[in-house]
């Protein structure tokens, strides 16, 4: 025998899922103020916008994305555009450290990331022609080099972007938020100068990226303060991988081998550099010390545990996507430079 349907309800109807006006219902407020509080909770008092999340909240409410960008002509989404190719994404654990912060930042605004690469010209391509479409109301770029023609793409599609790092070349005209390179760099080698050292070399990163010439320079500053004459012999210009590092490591042992210290512009390259220093047979911190930057994963669990610059990595994170949602509400490009720190452990 079958059991009749329950009241109200058709039986075998699946229960529609709840709308704007079930949520001002059960909140006691108007249509308005809950459209109000779904566009950011501007002019609404703390009694109702409490109210409204809790409703949210009991009835379990999921905005309907594609209804709410047919009104506000937004795709209610943001871009995280790497211009690297892909596997240095999965190899750097600075970009994987950046995409978590980023994404935990838009997830408090309810706004979802769309991860992105753009190393080589067919990707430029394909992924310009797609953000320029509309489908996303912003972007937060990382690793942008000097040349890279991605920066005037997106500035013609006047979508509002974000750049991790100075953007070379673009001051002024580009939002970004970026770590104090230069002071960073200066305080790691003022700290292998002050321990002892005085042949002291440095891996540079790329000199088309920000952080390879603000690094560089506060190596050079540092370099004059003390009264050290600048060696190109004690140059190497790495490419921020692992490989790059050992690579970098070897030409400076070739070039001089009377080398007492390395100020590596990155931490992935650092570890590098260890593997082919113990290769050399020198030891670290004993014969060379090694100061790295960055603060990645990398730096706690390298074999010998880096002394290194630590990048404000959340804050970085935060900060890119508050410029970034300010640009969207119409505000001015902005830009934020954050403070690093020295962080001592056994390799110098």
């Amino acid at each position: 025998m079958t059991e009749p349907a329950p009241r109200g309800r058709s039986a075998g109807r699946p229960k529609r899922p709840p709308t704007i006006i079930d949520v001002a219902a059960e909140a006691g407020v108007s249509r308005g103020t809950v459209s109000r509080v779904l566009q950011g909770g501007h002019n609404v008092s703390p009694a109702a916008l409490e109210a409204v999340n809790a409703a949210i909240k009991k009835l379990g409410y999921v905005v309907n994305l594609a209804a709410r960008s047919l009104v506000t002509q937004r795709s209610g989404s943001v871009a995280f555009l790497l211009t690297e190719p892909q596997e240095r994404f999965f190899e750097d654990p600075n970009f994987t450290t950046l995409l978590r912060g980023c994404t935990a930042a838009l997830a408090e605004h309810d706004i979802p990331l769309m991860l992105m690469t753009a190393g080589n010209e067919p990707e430029r391509r394909r992924v310009i022609r797609y953000l320029a479409a509309g489908h996303v109301d912003g972007v937060l770029l990382v690793s942008s080099h000097t040349g890279n023609p991605m920066l005037e793409q997106l500035r013609q599609a006047e979508l509002p972007v974000v750049s991790c790092g100075k953007p070379l070349g673009h001051r002024g005209r580009l939002a970004y938020v970026a770590a104090d390179d230069k002071e960073g760099a200066k305080e790691m080698v003022r700290h292998l100068i002050d321990t002892g050292h005085r042949r002291v070399a440095t891996i540079t990163g790329p000199q088309d990226t920000p952080g390879g010439v603000e690094r560089l320079y506060g190596y050079r500053e540092v370099l004059a303060e003390y009264g050290i004459p600048y060696d190109e012999q004690l140059v190497a210009v790495g490419d921020y991988s692992r490989a790059g590092g050992e690579a970098a490591i070897e030409r400076l042992l070739g070039q001089a081998p009377d080398l007492d210290a390395v100020f590596v512009a990155s931490d992935l390259m650092a570890d590098g550099a260890l593997t082919a220093l113990e290769r050399a047979g020198r030891s670290v911190p004993g014969d060379v010390a090694v100061g790295g930057f960055d603060d990645s994963s990398v730096a706690a669990t390298a074999r010998i545990p880096l002394t290194t610059i630590r990048q404000p990595w959340d804050r970085i994170s935060e900060e890119m996507v508050r410029l970034l949602l300010a640009q969207i509400a119409g505000e001015e490009p902005a830009t934020v430079i954050l403070p690093t720190e020295l962080v001592i452990r056994d390799s110098a």
